[in-house]
């Protein structure tokens, strides 16, 4: 095991994502590492309305991508999420996997915690979000 919490989602490319190629818009990769990251969070139990709950919101402050190979309509691809820091912000990475296993893309987004209340951004991640990550790490095997 990677020792991070990882997961994928199984995506079909509909009709409205590709240009008049048929290639993905490069923008839609970011719709796609959404869909992966908040299937990531519903694992860690801290999904967006979670998160809402308790106090806080986590803007996106920093993404990044990487574009190798082209993904076309009706392809079938696999996003997968991996979180790999959480002690003061998220950082999840991504990459998009076509049907024979090659990279077609990858990515990162950085988010911080900051008060729903004050506004104030946390040094630190709140306590809840650690319990959860902790949680879920134990129940996955990577403690």
């Amino acid at each position: 095991m990677s020792g991070f919490l990882e997961t994928s989602v199984q995506i079909t490319v509909p009709f409205h994502d590709a240009d008049p190629a048929g290639i993905v818009w490069h923008g839609n990769y970011f719709r796609y590492f959404e869909l992966a990251r908040c299937a990531l969070l519903d694992q860690i139990n801290y999904n967006y309305r979670q998160m809402a709950e308790s106090g806080y919101v986590w803007p996106i402050v920093d993404l990044s991508s990487r574009f190798n190979l082209p993904v076309s309509f009706q392809e079938s691809i696999e996003v997968v999420a991996r979180l790999v820091e959480w002690e003061f912000r998220l950082v999840m990475h991504y990459r998009v996997l076509n049907q024979a296993g090659q990279e077609t893309a990858r990515g990162v987004t950085v988010q911080v915690p900051v008060a729903s209340d004050s506004g104030e951004l946390l040094i630190g991640v709140p306590a809840i979000f650690e319990q959860r990550v902790a949680a879920a790490r134990a129940k996955a095997g990577l403690e």
